[in-house]
């Protein structure tokens, strides 16, 4: 869960971190009195979307006798006229910082990420920091300064080490999977503040938190879900759609990024990911095949890959009910299927014989996933490397 910049600060300041004076702007509203008196004024869209800058809708103004065009440039811009918006005080700023803690997911652990200059696209450049950091208990400043005295002075470093103590605290105690800083502003008086903050909180983890927390937030999230991603929710499921070619049928967040992996090694890309909701049912194979199908109508998307595996449940009825399926309906693109099973799935059918059941039924079957995925290349046409 992503939270707009607004609810993003409004977890920090609880957590008794300095964030700017703001409030939020919904369509008719008029800005708070107290606004008069702030310093300068930012006006920012609140979207969940990255890249507001370049957008346009993030603005400083000159006085507050610009809000009003300013607003409608940014909800015309947003096609949204109702579209919430941050008016917020102007930060005296000595300098901007780049700071962020996120989940490393190649160490399974937190990692800490610096820079000595904030802005756009700073995580993307050469100057970035990048600071594995070790168990909860043992992550503390003084561990820290060492990294951080390199790159800014003692004083400036003592107090980033102490900061991102707090942030990591946070990070723990919300379920964050990120918690980005940038940028986190000096003021000329020596106050750190964070002036924009990207957080994204673990869906797995919405069971520990309040769930009417971050109103605004949720609701953004739900008015940006395609059609499908929606009904793929009241079906029992996680989807999110991809401008890919292949319409990936999985389930578990591991699968379905191994094989986002492996269809990108071989210049294609997910159409899809699909993912297990906390309480859902324990099958939803066949709400996943018919939102697939539907994604498979798309001109761009030319193949269907269905990734199986299952621990304990009959290989011999899945592969009944795909050709059920299959046989339901002509599908728009190739199928191709990919089948790993356990010893107890297996009792009435193999493997083997599933996969020559597929291939009487005249569908492409595999139990390794990388022949699986070499097939689809070869058929649309794809090389490693090159993209659709």
């Amino acid at each position: 869960m992503r939270l707009a910049e607004i609810d993003g600060k409004a977890l920090l300041r609880r957590h008794g971190l300095a964030v700017p004076r703001g409030a939020l702007l919904r369509a008719g509203d008029d800005p708070p009195a107290e606004a008069a008196q702030w310093p300068g004024h930012m006006l920012k869209a609140q979207v969940l979307d990255g890249g507001r800058g370049k957008r346009g809708l993030v603005r400083r103004l000159a006085d507050l006798t610009e809000l009003a065009p300013v607003r409608r440039r940014m909800t015309a811009a947003l096609d949204d006229p109702q579209a919430p918006l941050l008016l917020e005080e102007a930060v005296p700023i000595g300098r901007e910082i780049y700071l962020a803690i996120r989940i490393d997911g190649t160490r399974q652990g937190l990692e800490l990420l610096l820079a000595r200059e904030g802005g756009e696209d700073v995580e993307t450049t050469k100057a970035l920091v990048r600071i594995p950091l070790a168990a909860a208990t043992t992550v503390t400043a003084d561990a820290l300064y060492p990294d951080l005295a390199t790159l800014f002075t003692r004083d400036v470093a003592a107090r980033l080490a102490r900061y991102a103590v707090r942030l990591t605290e946070i990070a723990r105690r919300e379920d964050l999977e990120l918690i980005e800083i940038n940028p986190l502003v000096l003021t000329p008086d020596g106050q750190l503040v964070a002036c924009d903050a990207k957080i994204v909180r673990d869906d797995s983890a919405e069971f520990r938190h309040d769930p009417e927390e971050f109103p605004l937030s949720r609701l953004l999230a739900d008015r940006a879900m395609t059609p499908l991603e929606r009904s793929a929710r009241e079906l029992g499921f996680r989807l999110v759609e991809i401008d890919g070619d292949v319409a990936l049928v999985t389930a578990g967040a591991g699968l379905g990024m191994m094989m986002m992996d492996l269809l990108a090694d071989h210049g294609m890309r997910a159409a899809c990911f699909m993912d297990a909701l906390r309480g859902a049912p324990d099958e939803t194979m066949a709400e996943r095949l018919r939102i697939a199908r539907a994604i498979a109508q798309k001109p761009k998307v030319k193949a269907i890959v269905f990734q199986t595996v299952i621990a304990s449940r009959s290989l011999a009825e899945r592969i009944e009910a795909l050709l059920a399926w299959v046989a339901a309906e002509p599908l728009p693109k190739p199928l191709f299927v990919g089948i790993a099973a356990g010893h107890a799935a297996t009792r009435k059918m193999s493997t083997e014989a599933a996969v020559a059941k597929l291939a009487a039924a005249g569908i492409a079957a595999f139990t390794d996933p990388i022949a699986l995925v070499r097939a689809v290349a070869h058929a649309v046409g794809q090389k490693p490397g090159r993209k659709a």
